[in-house]
């Protein structure tokens, strides 16, 4: 299983990026991926999550209306837009996946076990 992060970068606050988690080695289309982060000091936390069976989605409250997760089966891809970023949203963003993991709307269940090098976003004041 390999997850490779790309589409990091630094924007102004208000600006967007949008990442990708290119996914390789296994069968996509089994698979949970999330999207998490980790600030410097800070704990890592789940940001959005996706069902690559179902669609179904997830996002952490800070992120909801501003943040975006979408599957692209066919290249095996997960994108994660960003939009109206903030300072605190500055974080490496790392990608992971796991075939356990149930996404529903309201929660996240299970251990993804299978994690990307990360990307980091900075987002200027």
């Amino acid at each position: 299983v390999q997850l490779v992060e790309s589409g990091g970068g630094l924007v102004q606050a208000g600006g967007s990026l949008r990442l990708s988690c290119a996914a390789s080695g296994f069968t996509f289309d089994d698979y949970a991926i999330g999207w998490f982060r980790q600030a410097p000091g800070k704990e890592r936390e789940g940001v959005s999550c996706i069902s690559s069976n179902d669609g179904s989605t997830y996002y952490a409250d800070s992120v909801k209306g501003r943040f975006t997760i979408s599957s692209d089966n066919a290249k095996n891809t997960v994108y994660l837009q960003m939009n109206s970023l903030k300072p605190e949203d500055t974080a490496v963003y790392y990608c992971a996946a796991d075939r356990e993991v149930v996404v529903t709307t309201g929660e996240v269940t299970g251990l993804f076990h299978y994690w990307g090098q990360g990307t980091q976003v900075t987002v200027s004041s």
